[in-house]
């Protein structure tokens, strides 16, 4: 598996060098200005929340979504609401001079469709990431009606790594991705780029689709600890070979409009 991801890596490496095609969108990372998914050693992050707002900073970023997990898989330590309260206490006390920090969750897509934290709970969050992590080999139609709930979740404002795939280890989960997406579209709820090597996911395809059915999207390096910022200009090449026009990328957005965009 690891041999299959690393020439996976390789070839992305070979494919950045390459002109872009005429009908690529230009997109200027040094515009980029924050990243909403990351997480700390509140979960299972590598680094705490300060740790992680000086790697923000030092990327010349404004905002930083901190979006630790959820409860439901035991191993990544996630966050009650409990925690959650604990978290946001020393969320502001933390101070880095021109870096807003916005406490959010990834929370568990349920086999359902549920969330896995309660909506009293995610109202009162900056940014909610809705995740599939479980069960991602559901059959298509119990798969797509999974995400069709996610999508439609009026506190949602983001779907996380949206096929669950892993190049060179895990295929994605298998769903009818035009319905899901054009719901998406319709609520306002924009699809993730998430940059970590292990995932590329949305791929460029599947991104280029999601754009045709009218989709947003957020470019995110799903950071563990701040070194790994750095996958984000990665992601970018992978949205600009989709075609993705800058304005459709919500991280582009000064924190202001980012903040009513996710309202």
């Amino acid at each position: 598996l690891d041999t299959g991801r690393s020439c996976y890596l390789d070839r992305l490496r070979e494919e950045m060098k390459q002109p872009a095609r005429d009908d690529e969108s230009a997109i200027d990372f040094a515009q980029y200005r924050g990243d909403v998914h990351s997480h700390s050693n509140w979960s299972d992050g590598k680094a705490t929340m300060l740790e992680m707002a000086r790697g923000a900073e030092a990327m010349g970023y404004e905002y930083l979504g901190v979006t630790d997990h959820s409860p439901r898989i035991k191993v990544v330590n996630g966050l009650n609401a409990d925690r959650l309260l604990l978290q946001s206490r020393e969320m502001a006390e933390v101070q880095v001079p021109g870096v807003a920090l916005m406490q959010g969750i990834e929370a568990d897509i349920l086999e359902d469709g549920a969330l896995d934290l309660p909506d009293t709970v995610l109202e009162l969050l900056d940014v909610v990431i809705a995740s599939p992590h479980v069960k991602l080999r559901q059959e298509p139609a119990a798969m797509t009606e999974r995400m069709l709930r996610a999508v439609s979740h009026p506190h949602v404002d983001v779907i996380g790594h949206p096929t669950g795939r892993r190049p060179g280890s895990r295929e994605g989960a298998n769903y009818d991705f035009e319905a899901v997406f054009k719901e998406a579209a319709r609520h306002g709820v924009a699809l993730e780029i998430d940059c970590d090597p292990a995932r590329m996911d949305l791929s460029p395809e599947m991104a280029r689709f999601a754009l045709e059915c009218g989709c947003n999207f957020a470019v995110d390096g799903d950071a563990h600890a701040p070194a790994e910022f750095s996958y984000v200009p990665m992601g970018m090449w992978l949205a600009q070979r989709a075609g993705i026009p800058q304005n459709r990328i919500l991280n582009f957005l000064p924190l202001d409009e980012l903040t009513d965009a996710l309202r």
